[in-house]
């Protein structure tokens, strides 16, 4: 399946801006997953002076230093990607959960597709007694990981209540759990925590979730949003397999990923330091449109043609 991919936030300051620094984890990587056919990344005002580099997860960086006051900083990210994640279900023959606690700690593995940087707790995704307590009934000793993963994961996607209004960007991962309430970054950190908590590697994805408009209505522009889900490090022959505990599902060919880290703040799509006085508005759009679908809907004379891609920064 290939998607065009188009990710526009727009910041509204009350006063002008003199000076900014935003990173931004905005370009998806090609993996064996999916591949990346064309990208960019367009900033404006037009930074003064920009830093690539890859991250420690592999994760591609751009650091922009705008010097030019400011009303607004806009920041689209455009992308055409092909995914082709391989076709599994949660009966997929996979090794026991033990056997991958002790793989995984003997795993020589040190780069960002190794199991070792994910098994340690941070802030947003700690060792919590309650959260491991919560996950061990899926985790019976020698049971396949896909099905225990897939357990906890169907677990969650019933006892937790999707309320965008429960908590924030800075929630922590105890008080979702308790409140049994949030969003998918919430529950991509609860489920992370509960497998950490049981030695397991875990990590936290950020992307893109394919939305399908209701039969009969068009798609509105600018209505997708981002996601975020867990992947769980399965051994060496199936690697890092996706579960998205906010939908119950395994995440495949309608999951686009992004950036892959130990929580969201290794892969926050923006963050950085501004400096000016009063208050700011922000405003995202996000659009996951299927080629096929963006194609037909050029021909019926219902979609403006994509703007093209390459380097615009």
């Amino acid at each position: 399946m290939i998607y065009n991919l188009r990710h526009r936030t727009t910041y509204t300051y009350e006063s002008a801006v003199s000076f900014a620094r935003c990173v931004l984890r905005l370009t998806p990587q090609s993996s064996p997953a999916q591949t990346v056919l064309e990208s960019s990344l367009a900033v404006t005002p037009r930074p003064s002076n920009i830093i690539e580099r890859t991250g420690a997860f592999g994760e591609h960086t751009l650091t922009a230093v705008i010097e030019e006051p400011h009303l607004a900083l806009v920041i689209e990210a455009r992308s055409r990607i092909d995914v082709h994640a391989p076709s599994l279900q949660l009966t997929t023959p996979s090794p026991s959960w033990d056997e991958v606690r002790k793989r995984s700690v003997r795993d020589a593995d040190l780069g960002p597709d190794g199991p070792a940087a994910y098994l340690y707790p941070t802030r947003r995704t700690p060792i919590a007694a309650e959260i491991t307590e919560y996950a061990r009934p899926s985790f019976a000793e020698g049971r396949p990981i896909m099905e225990a993963a897939g357990e906890l994961m169907t677990r969650m996607y019933a006892d937790f209540t999707y309320d965008s209004k429960a908590t924030t960007v800075s929630t922590l991962a105890q008080e979702a759990f308790k409140a049994r309430r949030g969003v998918c970054q919430d529950f991509a950190h609860i489920m992370i925590s509960g497998l950490k908590g049981l030695g397991l590697p875990a990590a936290y994805v950020s992307g893109y979730l394919r939305t399908i408009p209701p039969p009969g209505q068009a798609r509105l522009e600018g209505a997708d949003a981002t996601h975020a889900w867990a992947a769980v490090w399965c051994g060496e022959g199936l690697g890092w397999v996706g579960f998205d505990p906010t939908n119950g599902i395994l995440a495949q060919n309608d999951h686009i990923v992004l950036a892959r880290g130990r929580d969201y703040s290794d892969v926050a799509p923006i963050d950085g330091i501004i400096l000016a006085p009063g208050e700011q508005t922000l405003k995202v759009e996000v659009d996951v449109i299927p080629e096929d679908e963006l194609v037909a809907a050029m021909r019926a004379g219902g979609m403006r043609s994509p703007v093209g891609l390459g380097t615009l920064l």
